[in-house]
């Protein structure tokens, strides 16, 4: 680049340094007298005369600035920085030798070759050819095909043979121009309808629909005529209609041991209705048995066993009207045991009396039931034995009162012998426990109910 000599030292920057200072007298410059004008002459009246400073040859620019030898001398031997040391240039020295080193300085701009206008630093000026001069030619690197600068920023992004991931996010890199037809034909991510249900799913996923999808048409395992079916159809079929099914008979459960085709059932059931109907009687017996079994369980596990039993009898009033127009009413209570592998005891009541206290006293008894241990125990029975009324008084009203009768067994008594059979006798126990007058006259009938408790205790204390 040619500069001026005025451009070039403008800039310039001088490095402090301890010198011999010099004077320099630069005397300004006269402008020579400008001859007179000739009237033929064509030229413009504004062109500067051949002698102007302006039109003086650059050659001669120093013996204008510099009329005095030895001024020139020591100005052009200063030290001087490059003109662009802030931009990173470390070249200094004298000022006559800047010219040439600004001729091969990294640091200053050239016009770019390509004519792009673009005034380049040396040091850019390979990026700039390469990668950001508009009048650049430069290959696409997928198709191949020459651009200027400016058109390659074009193209890219719609070149039609750069590699580019699935729009659909299907992971594979297609080339841009086959996008559209990659995702309707090969995409795993596109749609495709099943053809049986007419769902849609995405490609990757049609196949494993497809193994349960429920109108998908399989074949019966039966291989029967219906073939084939809904796959959502097939255990209806199988249940209810498959003709080629081996079915077990209606009455399996009762020991009937026919399996065959569904068609064959119903001949089998007409030919062996007697066989069958002796092996629902068998069947009968055998639940019925199962449920005694069970009663007699969960009569166990219902049973009293601590040798007291507090029994509840409710609707009071109906059970004395119904006793006092029945004679010899008797109510029994639930048998309980003195310990779990005790006697087997139970109490009856007569609510109008019995015997001596019929029509005027409450009648309580207890007598032994064949139990489980029998084997086990001592006989004769020997237990004191307690019946106790209990009054029923009002919340806050004070202590609990009532009526207690008690007796140790004589061990002569028949009665307290080892029972061989469910007892026919009353038992021993109390005709005149309580009389009708002193119920009706003392809270012990509350809500219609009464409470008895009856006691029997190894330790033979009887009750006072």
């Amino acid at each position: 680049m040619v500069r001026s000599l005025s451009q070039w030292t403008k800039t310039l920057s001088f490095p402090n340094r301890h010198s011999k200072e010099c004077n320099v007298n630069v005397h300004p410059i006269q402008a020579p007298p400008t001859p007179a004008r000739n009237k033929t002459n064509n030229s413009s009246p504004s062109s500067s005369p051949p002698n102007s400073p302006s039109n003086v040859p650059i050659t001669e620019i120093s013996q204008i600035i510099y009329p005095d030898p030895d001024s020139e001398k020591v100005i052009m031997g200063s030290l001087v920085f490059c003109i662009h040391h802030k931009e990173g240039c470390k070249w200094s020295d004298e000022l006559r030798k800047l010219k040439a080193h600004l001729n091969t300085c990294k640091f200053d701009a050239i016009p770019c070759p390509n004519l792009c206008n673009g005034q380049i630093p040396r040091v850019m000026m390979s990026d700039h050819l390469a990668f950001t001069c508009t009048l650049r030619r430069a290959v696409c690197e997928f198709c191949n095909v020459e651009f200027s600068g400016q058109g390659l920023e074009e193209h890219q992004g719609f070149c039609t043979q750069e590699p580019i991931y699935c729009e659909s996010k299907c992971g594979t890199r297609v080339l841009r121009g086959r996008m559209s037809i990659h995702r309707s034909k090969d995409c795993l991510k596109r749609m495709k309808r099943c053809q049986h249900c007419q769902r849609e799913f995405s490609a990757d996923t049609l196949s494993l629909h497809a193994s349960t999808c429920s109108r998908t048409p399989v074949s019966c395992p039966q291989r029967c005529e219906a073939s084939p079916l809904p796959r959502g159809e097939l255990d209806a079929h199988l249940r209810d209609e498959c003709k080629a099914l081996s079915v077990p008979c209606t009455f399996k459960e009762a020991g009937c041991r026919f399996k065959g085709p569904r068609n064959m059932l119903e001949t089998h059931l007409e030919a062996n209705t007697a066989a069958h109907l002796s092996l629902m009687v068998q069947l009968s017996t055998k639940q019925n048995q199962q449920i005694a079994s069970l009663k007699n369980a969960v009569s166990k596990l219902s049973t009293n066993y601590t040798g007291t039993l507090l029994w509840k009898i409710t609707d009071w009033s109906t059970k004395m009207k119904e006793a006092k127009n029945k004679e010899g009413l008797e109510l029994v209570s639930p048998p309980f045991y003195t310990s779990q592998y005790g006697y087997k005891l139970q109490a009856s009541v007569f609510l109008n009396g019995n015997g001596p206290g019929e029509g005027t006293h409450l009648s309580v008894y207890i007598k032994v039931l064949p139990g489980e241990y029998d084997a086990l125990l001592k006989w004769p029975f020997s237990h004191s034995v307690t019946f106790t009324l209990f009054e029923q008084c009002p919340i806050g009203s004070g202590a609990q009162g009532g009526v207690a009768e008690s007796f140790v067994p004589d061990p002569s008594w028949e009665n307290f012998q080892r029972p061989s059979a469910e007892p026919d006798s009353l038992g021993f126990g109390f005709p005149r426990f309580i009389s009708h007058e002193l119920l009706s006259r003392r809270p012990f009938v509350r809500d219609d109910t009464v409470f008895l408790r009856i006691k029997a205790d190894p330790s033979k204390v009887v009750a006072v």
